[in-house]
């Protein structure tokens, strides 16, 4: 704790389900440790990580969604905007004064244009933190015959970008974008994994395995089928002591949010070709690919996983408390991303958190990612299903006893663990904290 006043308060404005926006429950906890009390303003279809809502410095006031699905596309997007809009300012209005507000963007409109009226009649500072840019993710769905709403939505989001009093942005890609074609000065705060993504030892594996063998099968003794506190399908207990079991399959993991911009079609097609290598070589493993998220397109490729009927590769979609995430991602063998970006100049945090636990990961390439993945020193890029099916095929070739692949996998390791050595508390502190002062 700080010598900040105590009383001091902060908003924190997400215009989406703050569950799924760690980087701002991270801002949140990092004003909460330097002395400020936090207001976080979202919706909350998903719960936000335990430290949030047991921080006693943190409120969440909750925003109320209302769908508007019928009509004109226009009418409807309008409709949408306009009730934002004045839920949002009437819930920043009954919350009481504050000397700062965070906004996240995007979404870009309603967001901030309510957010700086706000701040210019109450005379708050305006800090925005750009995530990506709201007209490009329009720009995947909407009409071309909208495309005067596009323009719209643009210049609200460079206007009002240009009226923050402090910006701050995830790359230096988008920082220069910013200064080139907006004219707006921003601080890049890279995402960086908090403490709750750290490499776990292997009685922490076995502990996590035996809770999910509760749910799930796959992850259940591959002799018994069912659950044991003693065996899994990659763990087993000997004399007291946790060994890997030398039969155990190999496990890949993704995280998404089931939208466009991450094409999952090139996963299933590369695992298509992994059952078929499965059967020609006989040197891979059965493979359970852990894919966790929600959104629009989940139940699409549910039913495109389900038509594959594949023997030798299991495809499971949980979704994990927030709690448990951490855990997941530290216990398998190799991480995919397909995050592209719609503009091309964010980085994926599911990767931050991968590299934080210590898991190498495959990532399929667009303008900026070797800003986070340096291909074949912490991880692998990849372009096509093609490339990645021979990526997953290298990797588990031979597993688990191909000490050339070992090798490879510990040296990606090690090279994670300097990545590690910057977590994002010290990184807030070093380049956001004086925004704050």
């Amino acid at each position: 704790m700080t010598d900040q006043n105590p009383k001091k308060c902060v908003k924190v404005i997400v215009l989406g389900d703050i569950g799924r926006s760690p980087r701002m429950q991270y801002h949140a906890l990092s004003l909460s440790d330097n002395g400020f009390k936090v207001n976080i303003i979202a919706y909350t279809d998903s719960a936000p990580l335990t430290e949030v809502l047991e921080n006693p410095s943190i409120t969440i006031t909750k925003l109320h969604s209302c769908k508007f699905d019928r009509g004109p596309k226009i009418l409807q997007y309008i409709m949408k905007a306009l009730w934002q809009a004045i839920s949002l300012f009437l819930t920043l209005l009954v919350t009481g004064k504050c000397e700062y507000l965070l906004c996240q963007n995007p979404p870009a409109v309603p967001t901030l244009p309510i957010c700086r009226f706000y701040c210019l009649i109450t005379r708050t500072k305006f800090i925005v933190d750009w995530h990506n840019y709201g007209h490009t993710i329009m720009a995947l769905s909407i009409s071309p015959r909208l495309n005067i709403l596009l323009k719209l939505y643009t210049f609200m989001e460079r206007y009002f970008g240009q009226s923050a009093h402090h910006n701050l942005c995830v790359t230096y890609a988008m920082k220069e974008d910013l200064s080139e074609n907006w004219n707006i000065n921003a601080t890049v705060l890279y995402d960086r994994p908090p403490s709750i993504f750290r490499p776990i030892n292997l009685q922490e594996k076995h502990d996590w395995f035996v809770k999910l063998a509760q749910k799930y099968p796959e992850f259940a003794s591959n002799d018994l089928g069912t659950a044991d506190e003693n065996t899994t399908a990659f763990t087993r207990i000997v004399d007291g002591e946790v060994t890997l079991r030398p039969n155990r399959p190999g496990i890949i993991f993704s995280s998404t949010s089931w939208t466009p911009d991450e094409d999952f079609g090139i996963l299933m097609d590369a695992l298509q070709v992994y059952e078929t290598a499965f059967e020609l070589t006989k040197k891979l493993p059965k493979l359970i690919c852990v894919i966790t998220g929600k959104g629009p397109m989940k139940q699409h490729y549910i039913d495109m996983i389900a038509s594959r009927n594949w023997k030798h590769v299991k495809v499971m979609t949980p979704w994990l408390d927030a709690c448990d995430y951490p855990s997941m991602v530290a216990s398998v063998d190799l991480g995919v991303c397909l995050h592209t970006s719609s503009s091309g100049l964010d980085l994926p945090m599911k990767v931050v958190d991968m590299f934080g636990a210590g898991l190498p990961v495959c990532a399929v390439s667009f303008r900026c990612l070797e800003e986070l993945v340096q291909d074949g020193i912490n991880g692998y890029v990849f372009r096509t299903s093609d490339e990645l099916s021979k990526l997953i095929i290298g990797w588990f070739d031979g597993f688990p006893n191909n000490n050339e692949k070992n090798q490879i996998a510990a040296k990606m390791r090690r090279e994670l663990s300097k990545f590690q050595e910057s977590r994002w508390e010290g990184n807030w502190n070093l380049r956001a904290k004086k925004f704050f002062l």
